[in-house]
This record gives C-alpha cells, structure tokens and sequence, in this order.
C-alpha cells in the first residue's frame, strides 16, 4: 500500500491492528477509518444544492486568488467550498481542518486533488481565511456575497412581495481582540454585529461593528446594498425595525424607494398625551383576559421633514395596574390592529439570529485581529444562507419544518461510508432519521431549484 494512501486509511497514527474490544460483548471490535467514514453524509445534499444554483461560481468570479505560487493545492473555488460547509456542519473553527482535512464527504465537496488526497489542514485554511480572504477587496466582494446567493435563489422562486426585518446582536469576546469594548446593554465585553433578513429567513447583509457602538450605527452600509439588489424587481416593499433605528433620515430613504416600513417609537410627553384616554382604567371588574386598544393619528417630531402616521397599541394586563403601551410609525394604510401584527412578526428576525448563533456558531470570533472577524462573520453568514435555501425547497412533509438546528443534528449528521472504485465512488448512508425514500425526496427538490438560464 502507498505510503499516502495507508496515512489516510489509518490518520493520527492508528495502525491495522489498533482496533478496541469491549468488555460486554468480546466479539465487538471498534475500528477508526477516518478517510473511509464519515459523520456529516448529509452535507453531499447541500454540494448538490450549491452546484444546482451556482453559489460558489458567484464566489469564484468576485474574489481575487492573491496567492502567488504556482504550486496552489486547492483552487480559490475549493477552499471556499471548505469554509462555509465545514461551519454549516458544526465545524466553526479552523482548528478542526486537519480532521476535517480526511474525511471523505469533506474531500469530495472541496474537489479537485482533495478526492484522491485530503482537503485543506488547519493552516493552509487559517492562511486562506486571514491572508487570502482578509485584503480590503476581498472582504468587500464578501460582504456582497450573501445578497447574490440571495439573488440566485430568488432567480429560481421569484417572490411577489419583500419584508426586511433590521436588527443588531452581540458577540462576546473573551480576549484583548481588536475592536472589543464593553457594551452597557449586553454587559459585557463583545462586538455588536448588525443583520438584515428578509421574510424567507434568508441572511441578505451582515456587519460586524465595534462592541459600544449605537444599536443602528452603520445602518445605512448595510441597508443601502439592500435596497438596490431589490430596485429593479417588480415586487412589493416592507421593512421592520425596533426603536433604534427610527432615524428620520432612514424614513426619507425607505419612503424615496416606496417601501412600506413600520419602525417601533419611543414614548414621549407628546406620544403620551397623544394615547391619555388609552391610559385611563376601564369602567367595571377586570377580565381574566388581555385588552387591546388602539389609536392612530399624525405626529411630526422637531427632527421630521413632515408628518406621520403613528399608531399606539395599549394593552392592559390582569392584575396590572398600568398599561403597556407602545407606539409604531408607519406609512402602511392598514387598520391599526393589521399594522401592530406585522410589525410584532419581526420577532422571527430575532430567531433567525439564535440558530446563526446556536447552530451555525457565528460568535465564534477568535481572532486577534477585527478585519480578520469580518471575514469569518461573512463565512459563517454563507453557511447559515446554505442551510436557509434548503428550507425554501419543496421539502416531504415530514422535515418540512425542520428548524436549522435539526437539520444540522438530523440530516447533516448521517454516518457515510465511501466505497471507491476505478470509475465510481459510492457512499453509503446510515439509515437513521432520515429514511433513503425522504432522502431521495430532498434530492428532487433541490434539482427542481435549477434556475431558467440568464440573459447572454
């Protein structure tokens, strides 16, 4: 046996004969064959889903190959391949790249001479991620890549309308990172990266920001790539965001693009009097129930160009003995009540935001340096974006509403056994969670995503 070939079928050191027995049952015998076995089946499903829609040729075109050499192992395309899939199978850190370097379904989704040999190790991904990646070109092209993926999946299932849900979150730091400060609200140390959604879960633009920076600083370098991805489709607008951003300058903006938005105000002494007949106890025994009332009217702050429409919702709780009042700016003619609905949807962004951190493990920023923190911010956003397309497919009913974390822990983590031949290379899959019939189900559904050929 080659030399190379016995490394990969025996890695870290385990020789032909360096199997386990177990006590309960002498005739069990535990072998480890990292190049031939696999944990992570299920993400062949996703190489599939990314050939079909074109997601990493869009990141092979707008990234340059700074390296100079000629003596590359893997193209550009492969080590971008290896990022985003090795975090979208709960892999956040490139200090798992030499395991991750021989395992075949990894190999085969780098391509290339990582089918026949090994994928990148952890320091050929560290260079990839902190030099490669890191000039100022390649984390603007970046930036800018989960909007085109975005636009690809869109290309195949044109929707009729886009909701935009604005929000920032917290990352926590643990070092003397740079960028790192103390956020008062959070309390804690971390950076305060900025999302924006849209209503089919997908991540459009991400912004990694220094930790005591406003909530909305930076909205409109995030907002504005947005907002002209989505000019040219004929299509209706809405955006959504919580207090931080009613910012007059963003309601001019929204309004020059005819978006509908509805952004949440903080009470005032004039919102206040606006709602005092809403303040006032009901006549008569409380309920056991929550009562809701609403008000609409016109309300210019001095910061306005003009007036808007506000609307209040009061609500009053058993057993309190104030209500929870809450006000709403908006251009939507709606009834109030329809206005304060949609505007409390944008509670999914916030959820969208927990399985990017819980799942995908975007906090995970362990770097020195900030430019090196954007960078892995926008892999782990193209790795969420992956498992947020699949969710868009005409799934079988039965993982139909899978979250991002089952899919990860159900569909990703299937045991795969490769099978090589001169001309074949066959996997062989557990049959486990997901049965061969789902299975090939999801198949179908990614193939029938292929996108109608572009304009020459």
């Amino acid at each position: 046996m080659p030399l190379e070939a016995a490394r990969l079928d025996h890695p870290m050191g385990a020789g032909s004969d360096g199997g386990f027995r177990l006590d309960f049952d002498p005739r069990v015998r535990l072998e480890f064959h990292g190049s031939k076995i696999s944990s992570d089946g299920g993400l062949l499903l996703f190489r599939e889903l990314d050939e079909t829609l074109g997601l990493h040729d869009l990141a092979g075109r707008s990234l340059r190959d700074t390296r100079t050499g000629k003596n590359g192992v893997h193209s550009l395309v492969g080590l971008m391949r290896q990022s985003p899939f090795g975090r979208l199978a709960a892999y956040p850190d490139v200090n798992d790249a030499d395991r991750l370097s021989r395992d075949p379904v990894m190999r085969q989704i780098v391509g290339g001479r990582a089918v026949n040999d090994q994928a990148a190790s952890t320091s050929q991904m560290a260079r990839f991620e902190t030099d490669i990646l890191a000039p100022a070109h390649n984390r603007a092209a970046l930036a800018d890549l989960p909007g085109q993926w975005v636009d690809a999946m869109h290309d195949t299932q044109p929707p009729k309308w886009i909701t935009l849900d604005m929000d920032s979150s917290v990352s926590p730091t643990y070092g003397d990172q740079e960028g790192t400060a103390w956020n008062g609200h959070f309390g804690c140390k971390c950076y305060h990266p900025l999302f924006v959604f849209n209503q089919f879960s997908d991540l459009k633009r991400c912004v990694l920001r220094k930790g005591n920076v406003h909530s909305a600083d930076g909205w409109k370098d995030a907002l504005a790539p947005v907002i002209v991805r989505y000019r040219s489709r004929d299509l209706m607008r809405f955006f959504r965001a919580d207090a931080a951003f009613a910012i007059p300058e963003l309601y001019e903006m929204l309004e020059a693009e005819s978006y509908f938005y509805t952004i949440r105000l903080k009470g005032n002494a004039v919102l206040q009097d606006a709602v005092s007949h809403l303040l006032k106890r009901p006549v008569g025994r409380p309920p056991n129930y929550v009562r809701r009332f609403y008000h609409d009217f016109e309300y210019q702050a001095q910061s306005w160009n003009k007036a808007r429409r506000v609307i209040a919702k009061a609500e009053w709780h058993p057993g309190d003995l104030f209500p929870r009042v809450g006000f709403v700016v908006t251009n939507l003619p709606m009834e109030p009540d329809w206005v304060i609905r949609f505007y409390n949807q944008r509670g999914t962004a916030e959820q969208h935001i927990k399985e990017g951190k819980y799942t995908i493990n975007w906090t995970r920023l362990s770097c020195k340096r900030f430019r090196d923190h954007e960078v892995r911010l926008q892999l782990h956003a193209l790795a969420y974006n992956i498992g947020s397309f699949l969710k868009r497919a005409d799934l079988p009913e039965e993982i139909a509403d899978w979250s991002l974390t089952s899919i990860q822990s159900r569909l990703i983590k299937i045991g795969a056994r490769v099978v090589r031949h001169a001309r074949k290379i066959t996997f062989q899959l557990a049959e486990v969670a997901v049965s061969r019939n789902i299975f090939g189900q999801i198949l179908a559904a990614i193939r029938a995503l292929k996108p109608p050929p572009r304009p020459a």
